[in-house]
């Protein structure tokens, strides 16, 4: 940490001059609990309940149906697409919420597979996001015999790219090791060969600076209750870079995607530009819930959310290897701080026992199996204190061996 003590006394010292100190304020955080999950499910903006508050009881208790029109309910997709093309490096017209990340996912590996006919490969790195995959499984069954999914080990990718690859599928932070694809170099390489290129921003957006357009990217997806803290279940975005708009054409043809829904007509035209990748009728309650949380980045610089992140990810490490040294941890993220994302990763094959033991003691972090615990570290609300007060806590729960106690062993549906 450069030199700087590694104490509770200079943690606070490091908040006093944090200047995403204050973004803290935009968030309800409950006492006595040290929340470093935010890259599973982000915090409750402060915001949030007084404008759900208003949707439910005037929008659409008063105002109905009109609300559509009179409280811009049809806009919403735009609207927040717009908000969040701002923290990505895109322009406002590129990015639209609609659906989840598995929906998008698949709209837009499909289009973009069909405008690269005659080539039938998708290319993935093994281990990726297990929903990704899934998705681009069940579209090589759904192409069968027109289209073949290529997994690859992560140090390989760049050397299967080939003429014969339509699209490359990659996340671009590791949901387990947090470890970050470069993605203007791989973009580059794939376009070299032909290939477009589809990423999935979940564990980045709102996390780091993104640059969709300047590293001339073609097509990505991301989720919308991460690190942009927009709820249980919130939308997802999806980016088409413009230059694509008119060439591509996703399968999920549904009305509101339709140039003119409100025209009732039976045959399918696609709007223009970004709409036409709409589909079904857009969740009001939890769209109004995202364009709060997406609010709590006005004024807030990417480039401090994304030093913030590195320099609480090096003060973690160096707390774990100094308080928890012959602990049995191993670091399952990248040490330098520019190849990760805003999570540290640990080994331990009692993992899912500690995770737990913490959580009893208000430290929130999870797990991922087999043995990895993942501690999230969302800038705009995480302090240097809470990283200290969790290893603090780590370093106790594995000094008095709490987390041998067989409750801890049981395993919840959801890790």
């Amino acid at each position: 940490m450069g030199g700087v003590p590694v104490t509770r006394e200079a943690c606070n010292a490091m908040d006093c001059a944090d200047p995403l100190a204050h973004a803290r304020e935009r968030f309800i955080l409950p006492d006595g609990v040290v929340y470093l999950d935010g890259n599973s499910l982000g915090a409750l903006p402060a915001t949030v309940p007084r404008r759900l508050a208003d949707v439910v009881a005037r929008e659409w208790g008063s105002d109905l149906i009109r609300s559509w029109n009179t409280n811009g309910w049809i806009s919403l997709p735009a609207r927040v697409g717009a908000q969040i093309a701002g923290l990505i490096g895109a322009a406002a017209d590129e990015v639209i919420v609609a659906d989840s990340t598995s929906v998008n996912l698949f709209k837009l590996a499909a289009a973009a597979v069909r405008a690269q006919t005659p080539r039938c490969v998708v290319l993935s790195e093994r281990g990726n996001f297990p929903t990704d995959l899934y998705v681009l499984q069940g579209l090589e069954n759904l192409l069968a015999g027109a289209l073949t999914l290529r997994l690859v080990e992560r140090d390989r990718i760049a050397r299967n790219l080939s003429n014969d690859v339509a699209l490359l599928v990659l996340t671009h932070a590791h949901y387990k090791t947090g470890e970050i694809h470069d993605m203007q170099a791989l973009t580059r390489a794939a376009h070299a060969h032909g290939a477009l290129v589809l990423w999935d921003l979940s564990h980045s957006a709102g996390a780091m600076e993104l640059f969709l357009d300047r590293d001339d990217v073609d097509l990505a997806v991301g989720c919308g209750y991460k690190y942009l803290n927009g709820g249980p279940g919130a939308p997802a975005f999806l980016y088409v870079a413009s230059r694509h708009h008119e060439n591509l054409r996703q399968p999920l043809s549904g009305w509101m995607g339709h140039t003119a829904p409100f025209a009732f007509v039976d045959g399918y035209a696609p709007a223009s530009g970004i709409a036409q990748y709409l589909c079904g009728t857009p969740a009001v309650l939890s769209m109004a819930a995202l364009a709060e949380a997406v609010a709590t980045f006005d004024g807030v610089a990417m480039a401090d959310v994304r030093a913030k992140s590195m320099r609480l990810g090096d003060l973690f490490l160096s707390l774990v290897e100094e308080r928890c040294a012959g602990c049995g941890f191993e670091i399952a993220c990248p040490r330098e701080a520019e190849r990760r994302g805003s999570q540290i990763s640990l080994r331990h094959a009692h993992g899912y026992e500690i995770v737990q033991a913490l959580i009893a003691r208000g430290v929130i972090g999870d797990f991922r199996a087999p043995d990895v615990l993942r501690f999230g570290f969302p800038p705009l609300y995480t302090r240097y204190v809470d990283a200290w007060d969790a290893v603090d806590c780590l370093a106790n729960v594995m000094s008095d061996g709490s987390w041998r106690d067989a409750r801890f062993g049981t395993r919840a549906a959801v890790t």
